[in-house]
């Protein structure tokens, strides 16, 4: 588990990271309950999502809004406020003279304009919170902790969520105060495969890309390539399968669509998924070659020796990510490697799973890696 600084002033005590499915049950629980048994609305502390661009925050909200529909006879109003694009005027109101022009009144910002029905929830959603100028911050926390700003208030069908990109994605953040981040429910995303692939199938995401992260899934998301301008994660894997649903693009002829692809993902995941695309539907899956399940594999061509030796690689640091590189599953990828690829693709995967350091230790006591290279030697 990931420590990491909020702020200058404060550091958070490690919380457990999530995944967006596991928020969307969490608090479509909680608000569900609410609602049902009649429950005051602000009886729901506030909740931070903490997460890294493109995990899925703003997908997130929407499919509590769905699940709060199916579990209750509520229509649920999403206001998505983009915080970074706001002043405090925009949350303030603007001010205008009393009718006596003794005093000073605000008008209503546009945010107020909610429905007050019984059979309506409002899910005010301020996204971007920690990335919006301190002076938007402080009115918007008002919102989030009192549910109102000056004279104007939220109205009681409405739960309030925030979100924000932590320091350490590089992001544009700015400080949160001790005092505020202990009245809020702290909650940290992380991008997660497989919660992602089975929200995929059922979203229409390309079948292309639901493959390819399928058997290599560590490019979900990349966050060592957060200082690029494109990079892997969830919301770019869904502008490459928009783009490649957009041109019905087949696997064969996916070459043509690299600079749209690359300006999604940036150009090394785009040139790893255009080679795996090329070769990959010829290849046994992961999980059955690490498992044991597939001994022999039977190809000439380069091209799918490259594909099948990076995936992997790619998966047993997937594993490893995971805690779930057991010794046997190594094994099972060492024997298969040595049966089925040619000398110097067998020490490509040797070169791949030894940047690893964890991994290597592992390699190392590997029986099928020191009987191999025990047997090269003596040659």
């Amino acid at each position: 588990m990931d420590n990491y600084s909020a702020n200058s002033n404060i550091a958070l005590n490690p919380i457990p990271k999530i995944t967006v499915k596991k928020m969307v049950k969490d608090l479509s629980s909680l608000y569900i309950n609410i609602i049902n048994k009649k429950l005051p609305y602000n009886q729901a502390p506030a909740p931070f999502l903490w997460g890294p661009p493109g995990v899925g925050k703003s997908e997130g909200v929407e499919q509590i809004a769905r699940e709060i529909e199916k579990e209750t006879d509520k229509e649920v109003h999403v206001i998505d406020v983009r915080l970074l694009l706001f002043s405090p005027i925009d949350l303030r109101g603007v001010p205008v003279a009393s009718a006596d022009r003794q005093f000073t009144d605000w008008l209503m910002p546009r945010i107020f304009d909610m429905d007050k029905s019984d059979d309506v929830v409002n899910l005010l959603f301020l996204d971007e919170l920690s990335a919006a100028p301190q002076s938007v911050q402080a009115a918007a926390y008002q919102l989030v902790l009192n549910r109102k700003i000056g004279e104007h208030s939220l109205p009681e069908n409405t739960f309030v969520i925030a979100a924000g990109n932590r320091t350490t994605d590089r992001a544009v953040s700015f400080k949160m105060p001790s005092a505020l981040a202990n009245r809020l429910l702290h909650m940290e995303l992380a991008a997660n495969t497989a919660a992602w692939l089975e929200w995929a199938k059922e979203n229409g995401v390309n079948p292309t890309v639901v493959r390819f992260l399928t058997n290599n899934g560590s490019w979900i998301y990349k966050e060592e390539n957060l200082d690029h301008v494109a990079f892997p994660s969830p919301r770019s894997w869904v502008f490459v399968s928009n783009i490649l649903n957009t041109f019905e693009a087949e696997d064969n002829d996916l070459e043509r669509y690299f600079n749209y692809i690359a300006g999604c993902i940036g150009s090394e995941a785009a040139t790893v998924f255009m080679a795996w695309s090329l070769g990959g539907n010829r290849i046994p899956p992961m999980a059955d070659i690490f498992d044991g399940s597939i001994l022999e594999f039977h190809t000439k061509s380069g091209d799918v020796f490259y594909t099948l030796e990076t995936s992997m690689a790619d998966y047993a640091k997937h594993l490893e990510n995971k805690e779930c590189l057991s010794r046997e599953r190594l094994e099972a990828a060492c024997n298969f490697a040595i049966n089925n690829l040619p000398a110097e693709y067998v020490y490509m995967f040797w070169n791949d799973l030894s940047a690893v350091e964890t991994i290597k230790t592992k390699l190392m006591a590997c029986r099928a890696y020191t009987r191999y290279n025990a047997g090269r030697k003596v040659k």
